[in-house]
């Protein structure tokens, strides 16, 4: 079965994808393709999240497509309804936590403190979202973290940029990085899709190579 840990370690970057319009799906998750970059995290932040899972589920088969901005069980059902073959919260209730373990499907939940973390790690989440990753204090909060969680893996996003990325991937603890800026708004609105994979293939290449093993 697939795991968060092997969602994780498909590449070292999972693009958060707030996607407006679902006619820009397929073409957009088909530009991320080209360039190398395969997980891809739609968000829950529009109308068109569903629709735009649903249709890169159809199209992309080479895609490993999921759901993030999950606040709760009824969005995560509609998510794995969709087709999404992951999840990904901003931050972790009890009742999400218990939805996500009984769903079966690899989740990444949300902690933003050392007791968050441990109380994920308790419920036997392997990986877990660092949100937000800045503003919770950043690559330096991540290194504190590892001596006392040896055995947690964290995918840092919120304010990780492609000038930051690599200060993460190169902690021992950090198994991926989620952000935007490989496909901005203005290039989605824009379709410039072969901008997107030029910016895709620079990252993906750039962070193979930062991160560890």
């Amino acid at each position: 079965m697939t795991s968060a840990r092997d969602i994780a370690a498909r590449g070292p970057l999972i693009p958060v994808l707030t996607i407006a319009d679902p006619a820009h799906a397929a073409p957009l998750a088909e530009a991320l393709l080209a360039g190398g970059v395969t997980v891809l995290e739609v968000t829950l932040r529009t109308p068109a999240a569903l629709e735009a899972i649903a249709e890169i589920v159809r199209t992309c088969p080479a895609a490993t497509v999921g759901a993030g901005t999950i606040r709760d069980a009824g969005q995560l059902a509609a998510a794995i309804g969709a087709g999404a073959a992951f999840g990904v919260s901003p931050g972790t209730t009890a009742r999400l936590a218990d939805a996500a373990r009984e769903s079966g499907i690899p989740f990444l939940p949300g902690a933003a403190t050392v007791s968050e973390a441990m109380a994920l790690a308790e419920r036997g989440f392997e990986v877990v979202k660092f949100f937000p990753a800045e503003a919770a204090g950043g690559a330096a909060t991540l290194k504190a973290w590892h001596a006392p969680l040896p055995d947690l893996r964290f995918c840092p996003t919120g304010g990780v940029t492609g000038d930051n990325a690599g200060d993460y991937l190169t902690l021992a603890n950090v198994a991926c990085v989620g952000g935007s800026w490989i496909a901005p708004a203005g290039r989605v609105a824009a379709a410039d899709w072969a901008g997107i994979t030029g910016l895709a293939r620079a990252a993906s290449e750039e962070l193979a190579r930062l991160r560890p093993g």
